[in-house]
């Protein structure tokens, strides 16, 4: 008798912890963190690493959907800001990233979408601010910094796999990535179709050099790190030099005002819509 019950017994705690075990593994999955919306949205950006000698830039870059490496695409560079430089090749996607790889975004505007990243040590534009009075001044340094350097080997060799439409390519950055986009269209007046800065700067000097392209200039009015009146100089030096530009200021938008720029509706309509200018060469006959 005592056999039996001993039996049951050992019966009923089989069974018991048969039950449970299903119960508790659902449990731990559960517990497992779930991969985001976000992370699988960035996860459409291939890891890349550019190396001229002994010099490395990651990147990385994301390709339309379906794409053809025999058709040509638009091409898009974004410059991160000071925040976001380091060598894990991830951080520059942070802010920006996931605005191209909306559904309907890549739907109606296929292109190759590229952010490079910056190490901690250099910056895209090569500049100093100067103190005057109070009152910050930006001034250039002729010189371009080593990842200035590296980004523009990029496009070129970009440009050479032969699927970019060299007559759109377009770049933009935020903060330290603004004050890069101006520089590099100046350095390359002739490669790019359209920029939008985002709280950066440059010296209105140069605007004549910059004249070329078309230009959507952002910044926030309470903007406590890069005053928003380089922005807004530099819209003024624009206008002067019969540039086409747009210049919106957000007075409620402090440094971040890539949140609100990126929320722009009309931002990738007029980005997408521009074509590089070209320039038609007038053959003059001699007279003989």
């Amino acid at each position: 008798m005592p056999v039996k019950i001993f039996s049951i017994f050992l019966l009923f705690l089989v069974m018991n912890v048969k039950a449970q075990v299903p119960e508790r593994a659902q449990q731990t999955l559960q517990q497992k963190p779930a991969v985001s919306n976000e992370d699988s949205q960035v996860s459409l950006y291939q890891k890349e690493w550019l190396i001229r000698e002994n010099d490395t830039l990651p990147y990385r870059i994301m390709y339309p959907e379906q794409f053809d490496a025999k058709k040509k695409y638009p091409l898009i560079l974004f410059l991160h800001g000071s925040g976001e430089r380091g060598r894990d090749n991830e951080m520059q996607l942070v802010h920006g990233g996931n605005l191209f790889t909306k559904a309907d975004v890549r739907a109606n505007y296929p292109a190759i979408v590229v952010f490079p990243q910056c190490p901690e040590w250099d910056r895209w534009s090569n500049f100093k601010f100067i103190d005057s009075n109070g009152q910050k001044t930006f001034g250039l340094v002729k010189e371009p910094t080593k990842s200035m350097l590296l980004v523009e080997a990029l496009l070129q060799d970009l440009i050479s796999r032969g699927s970019v439409d060299e007559d759109r390519i377009y770049v933009g950055g935020l903060s330290l990535g603004g004050m890069g986009t101006f520089e590099i269209v100046r350095r390359n007046p002739s490669l790019f179709a359209a920029a939008f800065p985002i709280c950066g700067a440059e010296d209105p000097s140069t605007a004549h050099e910059l004249r070329g392209i078309n230009w959507w200039i952002f910044h926030g009015a309470k903007d406590n790190v890069v005053p928003p009146a380089f922005s807004a100089d530099m819209a003024a030096a624009l206008e002067k030099e019969k540039a086409n530009v747009r210049f919106t200021l957000y007075p409620d938008a402090n440094h971040n005002s890539w949140d609100s720029a990126f929320a722009e509706p009309e931002l990738l309509p007029w980005m997408f819509k521009e074509k590089k200018v070209k320039i038609k060469k007038i053959k003059i006959k001699s007279k003989n």
